[in-house]
This record gives C-alpha cells, structure tokens and sequence, in this order.
C-alpha cells in the first residue's frame, strides 16, 4: 500500500488516514472522496439489514450460514480503498477473518445504502469498481423512496434482479432463502 505521495499526483493510504475521523474517506480512482458519516436514518437501514441476515447466514440460525457479513469494512481492491455500507463473503472462500483492518479478497455481496452525499459515488464509479473486481451481487438501498434495488453480475454486467419497495417482501439473492419484510428498513 502507498505511503506517500505518488508522481502522478494520486491520492495514497497515508492521505486517507489524514483525513478527519468525522468522515468517510475512499480512494476511487486515484481520487481522495470523502463524505460526512452517515446520518441516522441511513444507519438505521444498515444496522437492520444486518440484523436481518445476521442470524440465519451468519450464525445459521433458520437459514443457511456460510457468510461473514460485516458492516463497512475497508476493501482494498488494487488501486481503489472503497467502504461499503454492508459486505458479506462466502465462508467457502474466506474460511477466516484477515488479521489486517481491511480485507484484499472482495466480497461476494456489497450493499450500498443512498444518501445524497454518497448517491454519485454508489451508482456510478463504485459500482463500476464491483463489476471489475466480479462482486457477484450489488444491492442499493435508498431510505427516501424507500427502495432496494438488486442486481447480479452477469457476463460483466450488472443485471437488475429485484426492483423492491415500501414493505415487500425482500427474497433476493444472494439471501432469497431467509425473507423479511423491507418495511423493516424505514424509520417510522
């Protein structure tokens, strides 16, 4: 991982480490992006949604298990530092946790939830980034319209599998096989 400046005038680790711990830094594409920490009701809908697969993928509690599922871990794939809302491995792939504070093996599934500082970022160069780096499964949430929307990876595109809102049902893979309601997500 860099240490300094590069020649190019890229951003590097030790500038992402220079940056305020109030807020949210990433390096895409050789740029330093940084945004407030998320607000209350975007943290709601990550904590929920990790609540919700936690037992059953997690620990195997009335589903399947075989996941770590972790919320914002720092993923380091090759130049770009990028910290999803939520991120989960299949255990048959990463069998243990990295013993670093970032993980190099990206995730089978990243969920990324909307908010008007994040939303460029989320639906453009980051979710570019996951198709490069073969991220199966990519879910948006957007707590405003109170929507979810779903895609798979096919043929190096994503593929919207799931246009989701209000409270239905979500059964969407990678987690089709532990549903709950998305109304769970809204704050009210």
């Amino acid at each position: 991982m860099p240490e300094t400046a590069t020649a190019t005038g890229k951003a590097t680790y030790k500038d992402l480490l220079a940056v305020p711990e109030n807020l949210v830094a990433e390096i895409i594409f050789g740029v330093l992006e940084t945004h407030p920490r998320p607000a209350p009701k975007h943290t709601l809908v990550s904590s929920v949604i990790g609540n919700k697969l936690g037992p059953p993928f997690h620990h195997g509690d009335n589903g399947p298990g075989g996941w770590w599922s972790l919320d914002e871990p720092e993923l380091h794939l090759g130049e770009h530092v990028l910290v999803p809302d939520l991120a989960g491995w299949r255990r048959e792939r990463m069998p243990e946790l990295p013993e670093t504070a970032w993980f190099e093996l990206a995730p089978d599934w990243v969920c990324e939830v909307i908010s008007p500082s994040t939303a460029r970022l989320d639906r453009g160069p980051k979710r570019e980034i996951y198709c490069q780096f073969k991220i199966p499964y990519l879910w948006h949430v957007d707590p405003d319209p109170r929507t979810l929307e779903a895609f798979e990876l096919h043929d190096g595109q994503w593929l919207l599998i799931a246009s989701l809102s209000g409270d239905e049902e979500i059964a969407v893979a990678p987690f089709a096989a532990a549903p709950f309601g998305l109304g769970a997500l809204w704050a009210d």
